[in-house]
């Protein structure tokens, strides 16, 4: 993916950001598709109410007996990567894929980048920085599954602050520019898959690294006790590269952060304040996939660009359906889309043919994450010329829908590709 825009292009800082969207985006990964089947699982109330259950079957999209049924067939895969060997039920998916999950940490991203590009103090650009991964865990609250992104599938954004967005599923790792972040965030287990209210709860550290000056942020984030106590709860400091503190930092990530110098013993500095650095936008109520308006920004074709890339997540048969509701239609797309990229699978192996993405390029690099290492993609530059070339067209009109169907393949005629 490679994030750009007109808005402070050349901006090191702002720039630097790139380097790190990747890695987090893996993470986030990992941490969603190890939601199911791979600890024991707690049966813990967070806020202490004893209808969770009931509440959830109101909702009409998890009924205990689901529940059940779901949880007997998984029991036999416990300890292993589920996602590739069973097809999941759409019930627990919301009408987003991945690729769209990872451009929302673009949500508060020029309230906190902005300034830190404006801002000289080194250490206090670092605050900025770790408000806005912080930031990113309020989406977490919300519990469903992206949906698996189908090899060569795309998402386009625009219009979103000068921002322009492109993923492509390759494991993609745009160019590095100017300082260069590692961002190792806190692991995050779900509770109670099977009963009551499925809640996620990310305990431990996250530690931001500034690889460029040594300095980083050493964030703490609390486990949830009884009743929900410590639930949310950030605290740590931004150290210098001699690993002396220079700020505190403390709040709760599904509603603020704040900041204020301290001495070398971590004591706030007298006659200095704590100040408030992020608070977490209004969302819309009672929303059924507990969206904020970005993420309900990312499904809509407002964001789209002109001339729509086939590939496009927006345009999937089976998160259209489960958007408006029709679960009986988006689980039966979802295992078609399924059953034609595993078809294209035998028929590229059988070829002894290779995937290769149009966006990105494979790189001789690896890069080192907790979940082992990674082969990193970088971005090629064609997507530039290929939306250069559209934009300029004299043809140009607004993003047709009702024509285009969702089109990732590396086959367009599977009978064809097997002669």
């Amino acid at each position: 993916m490679d994030p750009s825009g007109d808005r402070k292009q050349n901006s090191g800082f702002f720039a630097s950001i790139a380097s790190t969207i990747s890695g987090f985006g893996s993470a986030m990964s990992k941490s969603v598709n190890g939601l199911i089947g791979y600890e024991g699982l707690e049966v813990i109330n967070p806020e202490g109410g004893t209808d969770d259950a009931e509440v959830e079957a109101q909702k009409g999209r998890w009924k205990q007996e689901d529940r059940d049924s779901y949880w007997r067939m998984m029991q036999n895969y416990i300890g292993s990567d589920i996602t590739s060997m069973v097809t999941l039920p759409v019930l627990i998916f919301e009408p987003m894929t991945m690729l769209q999950k990872m451009a929302e940490v673009f949500d508060g991203v020029f309230a906190s980048f902005e300034l830190a590009d404006e801002c000289e103090d080194p250490h206090m650009r670092l605050v900025y920085a770790a408000a806005w991964f912080i930031s990113l865990y309020y989406a977490i609250q919300r519990t469903w599954k992206p949906f698996n992104p189908i090899l060569g599938e795309t998402y386009e954004m625009v219009n979103h602050g000068g921002i322009t967005f492109i993923a492509e599923q390759d494991k993609a790792d745009p160019q590095k520019a100017g300082v260069v972040l590692d961002l190792v965030p806190p692991p995050s287990k779900a509770n109670n898959i099977i009963f009551g209210r499925t809640w996620v709860d990310s305990p431990g550290e996250m530690i931001l690294t500034n690889l460029t000056t040594g300095d980083k942020v050493v964030l703490y984030f609390q486990p949830c006790g009884w009743f929900g106590a410590g639930r949310y709860e950030v605290d740590g400091y931004v150290y210098n590269a001699e690993e002396e503190p220079k700020f505190l930092m403390t709040g709760k990530c599904n509603e603020f952060m704040s900041y204020q110098p301290c001495d070398s013993e971590g004591e706030p500095i007298p006659g200095s304040e704590l100040k408030e650095v992020w608070r977490a936008a209004d969302a819309p109520k009672n929303d059924k996939f507990q969206y904020t308006y970005f993420a309900h920004k990312l499904n809509s074709f407002d964001t789209a660009p002109k001339k729509l890339l086939p590939s496009d997540s927006r345009l999937r048969s089976d998160r259209l359906a489960l958007e408006q509701g029709d679960l009986s239609k988006a689980g039966l797309e979802k295992s078609r889309l399924e059953e034609r990229q595993r078809a294209e699978k035998r028929i590229r192996e059988g070829n002894g043919d290779e995937f290769k993405p149009k966006w990105f390029d494979l790189t001789n690099e690896t890069a080192s994450t907790p979940w082992g290492d990674l082969e990193i993609y970088k971005y090629n530059g064609k997507y530039e010329q290929h939306r250069t070339a559209v934009d300029s067209s004299d043809s140009i009109g607004e993003t047709e829908t009702s024509s285009l169907e969702f089109n990732p393949w590396q086959y367009h005629n599977l009978s064809d590709a097997q002669t």
